[in-house]
């Protein structure tokens, strides 16, 4: 008896748990950075103004000491002051509508045409990056060394400098599988520099590079260097938030979250070879990623910008000298877009693991692989659910058959159950020893009866993390009424269908000998309907297909259990 207590405790803190998840879902406000204003292509032109960006100094990473034999320059010209008002680029994939700012050649904004906001705003691209009432961009530029400990100025433009553009508007043409923007940057001494964007036909991921051309009669020694900014989210939140990360991460040889607490109070500063540093959030994640084989000093800092804290995640690369009348060239890709397993994984090692299942990865990661795999044969990610679940109980068959074989013989056990507890009515101490003492003799184990939702727990939440986390199954619809099978069902038939189901188990489960847990059972069925009707339809699918075939091999079961003689 101790033991099935046991088990209604351990399942009704499960219950607890998903109602703990339901209201976070539901409570949490919206992510700081989907777009809800109407999809506007054009960013202000003072923008960049409004940021002040342009006047801080300090989110620039410092620059550091070259090589005490590079000669000097004695007669530098003044840093080019970035006063002028800079111009916006647009750039138009197939998968991207990317604003680009002249002042440092800064990505300010990015939709994602192929990800709409929503199914009731289908025309309205999702907004991933931003510059107007919020500060989300990615920016880059290139560093002088010092020299003798002294600064260098004017012979490498930082994301504070004016590029020139030929055009304000370019786009990936019809049967052109490639499209190129340039800017460029020349200064007083001779020092020439192309910023090239290379877009590539289907693909979030584009190559940024800083052709350096040197026509001083001095040696130039500089870095590039990457970040990421954003402003901080909102703190005016439910307690109860929606469990998914948004701030930056970076991958050293292990995949790290780095809070913007984190940035705030234990910024980073290591040297890598490879990796990658990235800004994430719900379903999307940018990322500056460098050449595996190059070493880069990470960075995080919190710097104030627009009257308010920014943080930012970047990389600093190792120097490169470029002798007079020569050139060189500076490599990073820059991800922006969905987080698509399949296509991040192939960018850099570790990159895919921003698909973050928390504690559930080690089920959560091979059950979405199944799925993956099934939607490819199917076509629909309704049936790919429905089809794990036959996969999941096909697993787990022989363990649920010895679970119900002990609860169908405790179902016939019950009227000599119930005349126990008509003899010892008085005697609770006897009654217990002469129920287990039938149960030893018809060796039955009540704890056994527990197993199939103890089996069915793992799996459940790691399918709720592969619903909320994968953005392969966002929107994505089944059939009839249910459009999103990530979120909830607008008309609540499935959650109906999946309680009815738990009733119709119940039924065919014996009834607890104690009156109070016999109550709670009895109630679980119409407490879990309540619950599961704002889980995302796609796990109230799995529950009720799981529910569907556990009542006809139970069923099956307790028949032939019942038809045997004692």
């Amino acid at each position: 008896m101790e033991n099935q207590r046991f088990f209604l405790y351990l399942a009704l803190a499960f219950l607890l748990y998903v109602i703990w998840l339901t209201w976070q879902q539901e409570n949490a406000p919206t992510p700081p950075n989907v777009a809800t204003q109407e999809n506007n292509q054009e960013i202000s032109s003072s923008a960049a103004d409004e940021l002040n960006l342009s006047e801080n100094s300090d989110d620039i990473p410092d620059a550091l000491d070259a090589p005490q034999d590079t000669a000097a320059t004695n007669n530098v010209a003044e840093e080019q002051q970035p006063s002028k008002r800079s111009k916006k680029i647009q750039v138009q994939t197939d998968v991207l509508d990317i604003i680009i700012d002249t002042r440092g050649g800064d990505v300010r904004q990015v939709d994602l045409p192929t990800y709409p906001v929503s199914l009731q705003k289908k025309d309205q691209a999702f907004r991933l990056m931003r510059s107007d009432a919020r500060t989300y961009i990615a920016q880059s530029g290139l560093r002088h060394d010092k020299v003798n400990g002294q600064a260098i100025t004017g012979m490498a433009p930082t994301h504070h400098e004016i590029y020139n553009a030929e055009k304000t508007k370019y786009q990936l043409a019809e049967g052109k599988d490639e499209l190129s923007v340039k800017l460029t940057w020349k200064s007083e001494n001779g020092i020439e520099v192309e910023k090239i964007y290379t877009f590539t036909r289907g693909a979030f991921v584009y190559d940024v590079t800083h052709r350096v051309t040197n026509r001083s009669n001095r040696t130039w020694v500089g870095r590039q260097y990457q970040q990421l900014r954003h402003s901080p989210v909102p703190e005016n939140r439910s307690w109860l938030r929606l469990p998914t990360y948004t701030g930056t991460a970076y991958f050293d040889g292990a995949y790290h979250k780095h809070s913007f607490d984190d940035v705030v109070e234990e910024p980073i500063s290591m040297s890598v070879e490879g990796g990658w540093v990235a800004m994430l959030q719900h379903y999307f994640v940018s990322a500056w990623v460098p050449e595996q084989n190059e070493q880069n000093r990470f960075y995080s800092k919190a710097v104030k910008a627009a009257g308010e804290q920014q943080l930012l995640i970047g990389m600093l690369s190792e120097a490169k000298t470029i002798a007079p009348n020569a050139s060189a060239e500076f490599k990073r890709r820059l991800y922006t877009g969905p987080k698509i397993q399949d296509d991040m994984q192939d960018i850099a090692r570790g990159l895919d693991l921003s698909v973050d299942y928390g504690m559930f990865s080690i089920l959560s990661k091979p059950l979405f692989w199944l799925m993956q795999w099934l939607h490819d044969l199917v076509g629909n990610w309704g049936w790919s659910i429905i089809l794990v679940t036959i996969v999941i109980k096909l697993v787990f068959y022989k363990l649920s058959e010895t679970s119900y074989k002990s609860m169908a013989r405790m179902r016939k056990l019950q009227p000599r159950i119930k005349a126990l507890q008509e003899r010892y009515s008085e005697d609770k101490q006897k009654l217990g020893q002469a129920t287990w003492e039938l149960y030893r003799k018809e060796k039955v184990n009540p704890a056994k009866g527990c197993l199939p939702i103890l089996i069915q727990m793992p799996v459940f939440l790691a399918l709720y993390w592969v619903l909320i986390e994968s953005v392969e199954l966002r929107q994505a619809p089944f059939m009839l009424w249910i459009n999103d099978l990530s979120v909830r069902d607008p008309i609540f038939i499935l959650p109906l269908l999946m309680g009815i189901s738990m009733y119709v188990q119940f039924k065919l489960n014996p009834a607890p000998p104690d009156p109070m847990q016999a109550k709670i059972f009895a109630m679980m069925p119409i407490m879990m309907t309540i619950f599961m009707a704002f889980f995302p339809a796609g796990l109230v699918l799995y529950w009720l297909v799981n529910n569907i075939l556990s009542i006809i091999q139970q069923y099956v079961i307790t028949k032939r259990i019942e038809n045997e003689a004692y």
